[in-house]
């Protein structure tokens, strides 16, 4: 399969391994509007195939609130990380640890709102993150980046911004993927095992970071410039086609990773 010129595709599974997963961008095509991605069933049964055979070893990692993870792949409800972190579900089916949306945040999303004033930009309000959705006005991006960074003054300390490929979010300091994956990895269904992630966006650069340093397997979905991933894959396409096939490799044996 067609990867980046300067990176390796990842090796198919083969020893103790741990999967977590980015969404968009990873497992669904980005569209204009978050809520516009539709699941298929094909999707949901490798998910579910591959979370049984690695005894619950899967999770979510992702921007998303866990909310809109479970209405997106229901009737699935997979171990998760929403919010970048600030959401956990640590059991499959188990409970949510929620975060709320600050009143400080709230009205900054109203400002911005009625600032950017524009059909094509999506504004999402996830608690106490806020994200500008330009992919349907990349001409608005600038302006986008520039409220959010001018509203860092105003906010109490504790708040970073994240650019990413069609947008730019704010977020609090404590939002890492990398941090998300380590909470897990202390979670009995993944300890031991090699941790792999996918993602596409600077988000999950962190992600990349912290995998590397457990000498696990980070891989970039169509990287567009400097990564920490060791790893590519060249889209959506080639990410879901990899993933099946790490599912059906060696399937008399239990899960794990050839050495890379």
């Amino acid at each position: 399969m067609p990867v980046s010129p300067n990176l390796p595709a990842p090796a198919l599974p083969q020893g103790p391994w741990a999967l977590f997963l980015d969404i968009d961008g990873t497992l669904l095509e980005h569209a204009a509007h978050p809520d516009a991605v539709v699941v298929g069933d094909e999707l949901r049964a490798l998910l579910a195939s591959l979370e049984a055979r690695l005894d619950g070893a899967l999770a979510f990692i992702t921007g998303r609130s866990i909310a809109a993870v479970d209405n997106l792949f229901q009737p699935l409800r997979l171990r998760a990380a929403g919010l970048y972190g600030l959401e956990h579900r640590l059991a499959r089916d188990g409970p949510v640890e929620a975060a709320g949306e600050p009143a400080d945040i709230a009205a900054l999303a109203q400002e911005i709102e009625a600032e950017l004033d524009n059909a094509d930009v999506y504004i999402e309000r996830k608690g106490p993150i806020l994200a500008i959705h330009t992919r349907a006005a990349p001409h608005l991006l600038r302006r986008a980046t520039q409220l959010v960074e001018q509203a860092l003054g105003r906010l109490p300390a504790g708040y970073r911004v994240l650019a990413g490929n069609a947008g730019v979010e704010l977020m609090p300091l404590e939002a890492a993927k990398g941090a998300a994956i380590r909470r897990f990895m202390e979670e009995s269904a993944f300890s031991g095992r090699r941790p792999v992630f996918l993602g596409d966006d600077t988000s999950d650069e962190n992600g990349f970071e912290v995998v590397n340093e457990m000498d696990g397997v980070s891989v970039r979905i169509k990287p567009r410039g400097p990564t920490a991933a060791r790893h590519a894959l060249a889209g959506v396409e080639e990410a879901l086609v990899w993933l099946d096939a790490a599912n059906h490799s060696n399937a008399e044996k239990s899960a794990g990773l050839v050495a890379t």
